[in-house]
């Protein structure tokens, strides 16, 4: 069985491109995520899937991982079952000798490129910042904060449950009720 995978960063960029490269697979798994690591729900859902004799198909490897190291965690999975892996834009196959070693050149290609834009990243933000054109990510708000820190404060409800309550992270929580108290 021929088994497609397809994967954009968000929710919002279009995967029709590689649809349309990968039209002829069996089944179709498409993760709209980031590819820095492998727990994408798609992507778990297609290891699961696949059997012995199998052929898993991505447009190009930079859409199943970002380091050599997730690549060649997820070629060994596949191996271990017997399935075989073809990237279409790299021309590659590792059910050939010459197509498994291609796979580690390529696999520190794509870790490089992801390097490299990370890297352009940063500068970006340092030159910004410099110029007091970058005030970091936007505060997450809550218009339920006031009332939920004062549920907290007066022991009706544990953090735990005022950050569920939130949606957001222990950190997040934690720096605005430091804020809030050097506010008061």
């Amino acid at each position: 069985m021929h088994i497609g995978y397809v994967r954009v960063s968000t929710e919002q960029q279009h995967t029709e491109r590689q649809e349309i490269l990968l039209e002829d697979v069996d089944k179709l798994f498409i993760d709209r995520c980031s590819g820095k690591n492998t727990n994408r729900p798609e992507l778990n859902k297609m290891l699961s899937f696949v059997r012995s004799g199998d052929v898993v198909i991505v447009e190009s490897i930079s859409r199943f991982a970002r380091s050599t190291r997730d690549l060649l965690h997820l070629i060994d999975i596949l191996t271990k079952k017997d399935v075989n892996f073809v990237s279409m834009k790299e021309s590659l196959d590792t059910s050939t000798p010459s197509g498994k070693f291609m796979l580690t050149v390529f696999g520190a290609l794509a870790e490089l490129e992801r390097e490299t834009i990370l890297l352009r990243q940063r500068e970006g933000v340092a030159i910004a910042k410099s110029k007091g054109l970058y005030k970091g990510r936007k505060k997450m708000i809550n218009s339920e904060f006031d009332r939920i820190f004062t549920q907290w404060t007066e022991g009706k409800i544990t953090a735990t449950q005022a950050m569920r309550k939130l949606s957001w992270s222990k950190s997040t929580f934690y720096r605005r009720v430091k804020e809030r108290k050097e506010t008061q």
